[in-house]
């Protein structure tokens, strides 16, 4: 099903180095048109009245609504405003359950790019998102939106589950080099005709995949320089930096698809910072990703024979003590668990003063790590979905895990 031939743009690769300039473009046959559904008018006409109470001076409601009423009769569809993309995907924000950091939802940078359609178009945006949110450590939010799904023609589509993520390999006696999450993911691309280091290690960058209905799934090699990584070292444990840990800076999530007034993007990459916990007490502890509490608690001396004796959770703290020490050595941006918290619970009584209620999944709210000692942890919350919102794309989670087939294939 797919050949590989071609060079990436030279432009999309300005400032790289020469070894990481070659691309893969995966050459798909019999490609067919996913169509989309004609968008809900009800959904649409919420999404405006909403807009038009919250921006007293965005002019004639009832004007913006013939108009959208027009363009959906006649095309299955309407194009949102630039100020309504904006608003819808801040919304979305605010209403994303699973997310604690919504406090700072006014400020997320918005990137207007659906005019942008093919695959190098999309890869060239996506790592000058990388650019802009890393921006120098000082982690910028940042969402870049591609071209909706419409009933005459599908969105593109990109493949990664985060613009930057790890390799795993695969060994014969079963074990994983890398990121286990992603041992299907590295299989698929390595097929394509990815080529991983000399020497393959345990954190090398995965390559984007980007998927349009003209072109296929082509493979783009993120330039170095775009991907900020910090070492990870402790502030008490002078060994550790020499185990040769990191992670890269900034989590931008670019498989979930944004959903706004009835028009859906499957395209939309965005990110926020990190929180020490997501990176030190899961990606890097938990047992089917890095899975590094046992051997830390080896190295720290624990005692590893009985549960009770606590070691995984201190062998836990140790490590996302690491991770937080590092980042703020490094000036990279970081929030903790605690300070989050207490934040979010800030953001909840601001949406409850403005009469909206404020969703939220308790299983994601609540820290992975001393959740009873957060103040999110002792009450209930309303749980019903809002809109906007961004939504699991399961198609885009099976090619983020397990690459192909493609999408329009």
């Amino acid at each position: 099903m797919f050949r590989v031939s071609g060079e990436a743009p030279e432009s999309f690769f300005s400032g790289a180095s020469r070894a990481s300039q070659p691309t893969r473009r995966l050459r798909v046959t019999n490609l067919r048109s996913a169509q989309a559904k004609a968008v809900d008018v009800a959904e649409a006409e919420e999404f405006l009245r909403m807009f038009h109470a919250e921006n007293r001076d965005s002019g004639s409601l009832q004007q913006r609504l013939d108009r959208m009423r027009y363009e959906v009769d006649t095309v299955g569809t309407y194009r949102h405003t630039e100020a309504e993309l904006t608003f819808g995907a801040r919304v979305a924000w605010r209403n994303s359950a699973r997310c604690i950091g919504r406090l700072y939802w006014k400020s997320l940078k918005v990137r207007d790019l659906r005019d942008v359609h093919t695959v190098s178009g999309v890869a060239a945006h996506c790592v000058q998102h990388l650019r802009m949110a890393t921006n120098n450590g000082k982690i910028r939010p940042v969402i870049s939106i591609f071209p909706p799904e419409t009933p005459r023609r599908p969105a593109p589509r990109i493949w990664n589950e985060q613009l930057i993520r790890y390799a795993g390999y695969q060994r014969r006696d079963g074990s994983v080099l890398g990121d286990p999450r992603y041992t299907g993911f590295t299989a698929a691309v390595r097929s394509f005709g990815w080529r991983p280091p000399r020497e393959p290690g345990a954190f090398d960058v995965l390559p984007l995949v980007v998927e349009t209905l003209d072109e296929g799934p082509h493979m783009f090699a993120l330039p170095a320089d775009v991907v900020r990584e910090v070492p990870l070292t402790h502030p008490d444990l002078p060994w550790f930096g020499a185990l040769g840990l990191r992670w890269h800076a900034v989590p931008v999530i670019s498989n979930m698809r944004l959903s706004i007034g009835g028009v859906s993007y499957p395209a939309a990459p965005f990110n926020g910072w990190y929180m020490g916990t997501e990176i030190g007490a899961r990606n890097l502890a938990d047992p089917d990703r890095y899975d590094l509490v046992p051997m830390l608690a080896e190295r720290l001396g624990l005692d590893t024979s009985r549960e009770d004796t606590l070691w995984r959770d201190r062998a836990l703290v140790e490590l996302t003590r690491a991770v937080q020490h590092s980042y703020h050595e490094a000036g990279v941006t970081i929030t903790d668990h605690h300070t989050e918290s207490h934040r979010f619970l800030t953001h909840l009584a601001r949406e409850e003063s403005a009469g909206r209620k404020c969703p939220v999944d308790w299983s994601w709210i609540v820290p992975p790590m001393s959740g009873a000692q957060t103040p999110v942890f002792h009450r209930y919350y309303d749980n019903d979905r809002q809109l906007p919102d961004f939504f699991t794309d399961d198609d885009a989670t099976r090619r983020a895990l397990h690459g192909g087939p493609p999408r329009f294939a």
